[in-house]
């Protein structure tokens, strides 16, 4: 069913007398990078915005809300942003601080002295990953623990008074608790909930009419429904996080053309005083000097053309979004997805090139040296996957439960068709949560093979994911 959703692409046009205008031709370009993506991808759907002068030039939706029953998509509705929700507790607590209420420079011993070395951390060393607690959330899929209600006090007395994965400022590691800490510190400095602080000076302010916070506002039947995809197989309906998981670090949703607004009030420097504006956007140092490329709650780079950035991705059970500010030429691009895999990623990539002239990125990461373990366990895995009889000797109780017999039975009949998986090589590596994550490629049936996995410390695979391109 999903393979067939480009027959029903809907195309809904978003009235807007305010908008600037994209010309016609590009108008179509755009259009024809959202419908071939959903065509090739089969996912659900898509819903993007474009910024260009200081206006939003365009926002669509395409393909299907709701599959059974069918939900047209429209650039009105909001999906869940997840970790592009980090922009905008990184730029109230720096609007707390103008207000005198904290300081990026407060420890966290200020308000929970308990945690792991409370006394040494501090507020920016949170809101720049520098700060060394382990994620409590890095899995790509919804482990057992995570599909019941949690409250941020109860992540922090598990994932907080943990050793610390490093010393604070002598490494960069993604860790949403790190957020949640930050969340909390905030909260605790004004007396106000999470979702007042942002509502009543960001979302508010900004008219942006459709963000929520899903842990207080409850998702509807006339908002989007994530899916997630075993390999290859088709759309199944995902399950989503338990209340107060994403919690300051991926808590917000929004239309696509809402988040556009956040993205010209940060383009114009129109919420944040100058000072604090630099703040957000400076790139976090190490204590030895080194680079992270990361502010608080933004990716700040540069594009190889040498175009600077500020962006972040984001992804929530069944959603995926993308959120980039290109500020020395006043645009900005937003997507949002209901899906599982790379829609969100390939539009975003082919709309940077449109709209930026840029020519089509040439592949230039080279692969990794691995270990002959790690490699032959992953092959090893693909290929009881085919048979549709995984060793669940090889993985945790966390990914042996993600295989259920309906996983299962989707990843058999997917990649069993495409044969021997040949030239498998490492892509990735990186340390996050304790564990860490390690990307593969390879070629199956004529197809490029991605893996994206996660080994624990004991050699068990926390994490085994196959897309298929």
């Amino acid at each position: 069913m999903a393979r067939s959703l480009v027959s029903f692409v809907v195309i809904l046009a978003c009235a807007a007398p305010a908008m600037a205008q994209l010309t016609p031709e590009t108008v179509l370009q755009v259009d024809a990078i959202a419908t071939q993506v959903l065509a090739e991808t089969g996912e659900a759907s898509v819903s993007l915005a474009i910024v260009r002068d200081g206006k939003v030039a365009y926002a669509q939706a395409y393909g299907w809300a709701r599959l059974e029953p069918r939900l047209p998509a429209t650039p009105q509705m909001r999906y869940k942003i997840g970790s592009n929700s980090k922009q905008f507790l990184g730029a109230a607590v720096l609007l707390l601080a103008e207000e005198g209420k904290l300081s990026l420079d407060d420890k966290v011993a200020r308000y929970f002295p308990q945690l792991s070395r409370a006394q040494d951390i501090t507020l920016r060393q949170l809101l720049s990953h520098t700060a060394g607690y382990s994620d409590y959330y890095p899995l790509d899929y919804i482990a057992p623990f995570m599909a019941v209600a949690t409250t941020p006090q109860a992540i922090m007395a598990r994932w907080g008074r943990q050793p610390l994965n490093f010393t604070p400022d002598q490494r960069w590691e993604y860790s949403n608790t790190n957020y949640v800490i930050a969340g909390q510190m905030a909260e605790k400095a004004v007396g106000q909930s999470l979702t007042q602080i942002i509502r009543s000076r960001i979302t508010d302010k900004l008219g942006m009419r459709t963000a929520i916070d899903i842990n207080s506002t409850p998702w509807s039947a006339d908002d989007p429904l994530g899916y997630q995809r075993y390999a290859e197989g088709p759309l199944r309906v995902a399950v989503s996080e338990g209340r107060n998981w994403a919690y300051a670090a991926g808590q917000l949703a929004m239309s696509a053309g809402d988040l556009a607004l956040w993205d010209i009030a940060l383009l114009q420097g129109k919420l944040l005083k100058p000072t604090s504006q630099s703040q957000l956007l400076a790139e976090a140092r190490l204590s030895d000097g080194g680079a992270t490329g990361y502010a608080l709650g933004l990716v700040v780079d540069r594009s190889p053309e040498g175009r600077a950035r500020w962006h972040h991705s984001g992804g929530m059970s069944g959603f995926i979004s993308f959120n980039r500010m290109y500020p020395d030429d006043g645009m900005a691009l937003v997507v949002l997805t209901n899906g599982p895999g790379p829609a969100a990623g390939k539009t975003v990539d082919q709309l940077e090139r449109l709209l930026l002239a840029l020519p089509k990125a040439a592949a230039t990461t080279a692969p990794l040296t691995s270990s002959a373990a790690s490699l032959a366990v992953v092959r090893q895995l693909f290929a009881q996957l085919q048979a549709g009889q995984p060793d669940r000797k090889l993985m945790s109780s966390d990914l042996s439960s993600y295989f259920t017999a309906t996983a299962v039975a989707d990843f058999a009949a997917s990649l069993q068709p495409l044969g021997a998986l040949q030239d498998l090589s490492e892509s990735r590596s990186e340390e996050r949560g304790g564990m860490t994550s390690r990307g593969y490629r390879g070629i199956a049936g004529g197809k490029q093979v991605r893996i994206n996995t996660y080994f624990r410390p004991d050699g068990l695979l926390d994490q085994f994911l196959v897309n298929i391109r």
